[in-house]
């Protein structure tokens, strides 16, 4: 059964800092690059940050970069965002999943940013 699971969403003040995870079933993740993704009220799906299965490589979105980190744990299939210096506008809902091609989504965990 396909499951991601997404944790660690919250409020924060602009400039601080948050840590998300996310657990993800076997099949999505095993020998595929994931994703976090970003989806702001108003406002399609956006990916903000990739890495490759073997956690070699990493890419941002240019919103993001220099603020965000990426990273997973292939021994407990789980993938992790840290953000810092957070902005208004990186407020939304986040969602792990597989990239370039997602699987069912997951419910994701909403982060708010006051400003």
């Amino acid at each position: 059964q396909v499951q991601l699971v997404e944790s660690g969403g919250g409020l924060v003040q602009t400039g601080g800092s948050l840590r998300l995870s996310c657990a993800a079933s076997g099949s999505i993740f095993s020998a595929n690059a994931m994703g976090w993704y970003r989806q702001a009220p108003g406002k399609q799906r956006e990916l903000v940050a990739r890495i490759t299965y073997d956690g070699g490589r990493t890419n941002y979105a240019d919103s993001v970069k220099g603020r965000f980190t990426i990273s997973r744990d292939n021994a407990k299939n789980t993938v992790n965002l840290q953000m810092t210096f957070l902005k208004p506008e990186d407020a939304g809902v986040y969602y792990c999943n597989r990239w370039p091609f997602p699987e069912v989504w997951g419910q994701g965990t909403l982060v708010t940013v006051s400003s």
